[in-house]
């Protein structure tokens, strides 16, 4: 933690000599709270500043039950950072000023929120509350459903249809005609199976064989069948003996951990290849201009015009894909049976929660599912479209008035851009179906908007450089190591010279630390300077400089026989494997090292 402190107090001087102020004082208050209260200052409470900051820029004050966990006295401003807030706000009114210091919003936003992300374990105790609050949500989620007026339903039936018709139209020809073409992801599944012994399975569900025939799925040809079923057999599942998504948490913040769900091998199989021909219609036809699924650049783009002109509003949704409704993922393939009934035979409708015991779901998936994020921003954006349409007054007829919206709506997972004149009819109704819409990061009055991982004020890009992991002590903290360089080479680029030298002499303890270009395949520095070639290479003729490269090799994991084959035949693309050793080595490597040796610096 002292790395963690030390490195504050040089960015916290360093943003005062930025903004003409002094840090004395918050540099005091920082290094005697997290004495006291530890850790939790830095990465609880430290971050509540910032996110109370940035609540009161979108409002235009400082809001009364801001900042509470920071003494006030003489002012209606705080003390910790005054130097920084005061430019922003005025010190007796608490009104923000008429031309605000951008570069102290921008200071007070790195110095708060630097820490809030960091990858640390939480406490058991908020394990505990957040595998007990998913099943809350989930026993949330089926009153709502069973309250929900019929009347929205019919709403969301029949605009859902405009917006999705041909989407679902193309998916049912391609479940029909046998061209869903399966594959495995590259993340664990329920079973702990290793990457290859996926291509082993053998067990199919009762639910997926109705629409997908496991001889289609699980061998490479016909030829195998027999063969298969005479050695090995294949179990086939009900649905009351089906193997349930197992619950897990990952590190997100030390507040709390994310929730996710593993799913088992056989849906996942089938899940990623009905998103992939989800995917690919989506990428070619209108609806890419209103659903991001691989690019963030538009919500960025489209959030920053918001911050600029006030036109568009950002939102930003609490448990979103916890909180979507099978009721409603039903409801949009109401109209194609064929893709219901795919959809729902590759979804897992019960899951293991640690603590819980296994649950029946009435969320259609959590995170894990690859199915998930598409689904959630098909039933977002056709809810925003019945908010838009009610404040309007009249009904949304076909899809050239769905287009008029066109750079104006966009939906990326839980991350919503809206029009500003409907925002208010659009929570309304995003709450009336089930969702929560988190107020303190949702943004429309003021001139700060916030979209996938971007903040601006007035047009001017405000975000902040994140700290993820602890500092190192030796290169065999190999994630820490990597870290520390993105981290020195975020903060070289927000132009935070101060701070970039003196990590450099701490990442110059650990490794070699050249300056490189970022493409270069080493652990170095990155300038504007460019690089300088230590020597060249006798064969290529070509500079090169000795650096730290981050090494790793999947585990041994042997596939041989049809499995083999069903690997071949469900590759993508034309072209060979690029991976020579894939029958024997595959998966996620379960560790890394450091080696230095010498590389090209560009």
């Amino acid at each position: 933690m002292k790395s963690l402190t030390a490195l504050w107090n040089m960015l916290a001087n360093e943003m005062a000599s930025r903004c003409s102020t002094s840090t004395t004082m918050d540099i005091n208050t920082v290094r005697g709270r997290s004495k006291h209260e530890g850790m939790s200052f830095l990465t609880i409470t430290l971050p509540s500043f910032g996110k109370d900051f940035q609540y009161c820029l979108d409002q235009g004050m400082i809001v009364p039950k801001a900042f509470l966990p920071f003494r006030k006295s003489g002012s209606c401003l705080p003390s910790f950072l005054r130097g920084f807030t005061e430019q922003v706000f005025s010190s007796s009114t608490g009104i923000l000023l008429d031309n605000p210091s951008i570069e102290c919003v921008y200071a007070i936003r790195q110095l708060t929120l630097i820490f809030s992300k960091i990858l640390l374990p939480c406490t058991p105790n908020r394990e505990r509350k957040a595998m007990s609050d998913y099943v809350q949500c989930d026993m949330e989620v089926k009153d709502n459903q069973e309250s929900l007026p019929s009347s929205l339903l019919e709403d969301f039936d029949r605009i859902s249809d405009i917006l999705f018709r041909d989407l679902f139209t193309h998916l049912d020809r391609e479940i029909f005609e046998g061209n869903i073409v399966p594959k495995h992801g590259p993340g664990a599944v329920a079973e702990k199976l290793t990457s290859n012994g996926k291509d082993q399975s053998k067990y199919w569900t009762e639910r997926l064989e109705k629409v997908f025939h496991v001889g289609d799925y699980l061998y490479p040809s016909h030829r195998f069948i027999g063969d298969c079923y005479e050695d090995d057999g294949i179990d086939f599942l009900e649905p009351g003996s089906e193997l349930p998504s197992r619950v897990v948490s990952v590190p997100k913040t030390q507040k709390a951990p994310r929730i996710i769900a593993i799913e088992p091998s056989s849906v996942q199989f089938v899940q990623q290849g009905i998103l992939e021909s989800m995917m690919s219609h989506i990428h070619s036809t209108w609806l890419n201009g209103f659903i991001g699924t691989s690019d963030q650049t538009p919500n960025q783009r489209l959030a920053q015009e918001g911050s600029l002109t006030g036109d568009l509003a950002t939102l930003d949704l609490s448990e979103a894909s916890d909180r979507v409704s099978l009721q409603l993922v039903e409801t949009l393939m109401s109209r194609h049976h064929l893709s219901r009934d795919a959809v729902l035979a590759c979804r897992s409708q019960r899951a293991s929660v640690p603590g819980e015991g296994i649950i029946s779901l009435s969320k259609f998936a959590s995170m894990g599912s690859a199915l998930c994020f598409p689904f959630e921003a098909m039933v977002f954006m056709t809810i925003i479209l019945i908010g838009i349409e009610r404040e309007r007054g009249y009904r949304f007829e076909n899809k050239s008035d769905v287009k008029d919206f066109y750079s104006r709506v966009r939906v990326y997972g839980d991350d919503l851009i809206v029009p500003i004149e409907y925002v208010h009819s659009i929570v309304d109704i995003l709450e009336h179906f089930g969702a929560r819409v988190g107020r303190h990061k949702s943004f429309w009055n003021g001139s700060f908007r916030e979209s996938c991982g971007k903040e601006f004020y007035n047009g001017i890009d405000v975000s902040y450089v994140k700290v993820r992991r602890m500092f190192p002590s030796h290169r065999q903290h190999v994630a820490e190591t990597v870290s520390l360089v993105s981290l020195r080479n975020q903060l070289y680029k927000a132009g935070c010279w101060e701070v970039c030298e003196w990590l450099d002499e701490r990442i110059r303890r650990i490794i070699p630390f050249p300056p490189v270009l970022p493409t270069s395949p080493a652990l170095g520095r990155h300038s504007f300077l460019g690089y300088v070639s230590e020597k060249e290479d006798e064969h290529l003729h070509r500079p090169l400089v000795k650096a730290a490269v981050l090494s790793s090799r999947s585990p041994r994991d042997s596939l041989d026989g049809p499995g083999a084959l069903l690997k071949y035949f469900l590759k993508r693309g034309s072209h060979p494997s690029f991976d020579e050793g894939h029958l024997e080595r595959a998966g996620r490597p379960r560790s890394a090292y450091i080696k230095t040796r010498w590389v090209p610096p560009y």
